[in-house]
């Protein structure tokens, strides 16, 4: 399928540099997001993007830890981008944990992905996803790190194929999509699902890495795990 976007040009990358402004912007929003609404005990699950690791996700997890909720990161080390494998072994972990209600999937760029396509899989484990700049068209052929891909000798227009392919299986469970246009690293564009019925786009003004510390990012995961309209500014 042919697409009107490409990947973020290499200048976009300096859109990096935004992310200061989200650290010290969650610094100042710490009062207001310490009176987000409170957990109840729901399991949760972070899921980190390309080449990143546990720790990338910590601020996140100790925020919705301190909400009240049981925040976990997943067990499988640096996210090494390898998508089957990865897919197989998270959904055999969700499995195995033997849950007494569905989990929430929460996922950052590439742990969005993996996140959506295990409750695509499993939609009986999971009762919603929220992803972070994930790019749910195109894989990484619309990424900053496609070059990453391609240097291990996977074609970026076969793994597009495959991605597509997936939509042939529906989305049943309620998503909740985070970009920004500013995304140095994804383009916006391949951020959108356009194919799924129960997908709410929220556009918040954010470098990539910065989402994960981004204070409007948090408000709408509160919100959103607790069932509420999000609030973004």
């Amino acid at each position: 399928m042919k697409r009107s976007f490409k990947a973020p040009r290499r200048s976009a990358i300096f859109n990096e540099a935004l992310t200061p402004l989200q650290f010290s912007g969650l610094f100042l929003a710490a009062p207001a997001l310490a009176l987000a609404p409170r957990g109840r005990g729901e399991q949760v699950m972070v899921w980190p993007g390309f080449g990143a690791g546990n720790a990338s996700t910590g601020a996140l997890r100790s925020y919705l830890n301190y909400l009240g909720y049981q925040a976990r990161g997943w067990k499988l080390g640096s996210n090494n981008g390898d998508v089957l494998n990865l897919l197989e072994l998270l959904k055999a972990e969700l499995q195995a944990e033997k849950l007494t209600e569905p989990v929430t999937l929460i996922g950052w760029s590439l742990g969005g992905y993996l996140a959506r396509e295990v409750a695509r899989d499993c939609p009986e484990l999971v009762k919603r996803v929220v992803t972070l700049g994930s790019p749910v068209v195109g894989g990484p052929k619309y990424t900053a790190v496609a070059a990453a891909f391609q240097q291990r000798g996977e074609s970026m227009d076969e793994i597009e194929r495959l991605v597509d392919e997936r939509y042939d299986i529906p989305l049943e469970v309620p998503v909740t999509a985070i970009y920004s246009k500013a995304d140095g690293v994804i383009a916006w564009q391949a951020c959108i699902d356009e194919r799924s019925p129960d997908v709410e786009h929220i556009e918040i003004f954010s470098s990539h890495i910065g989402l994960g510390f981004s204070p409007q990012a948090y408000r709408i995961l509160a919100s959103r795990l607790a069932d509420e309209t999000p609030q973004v500014a």
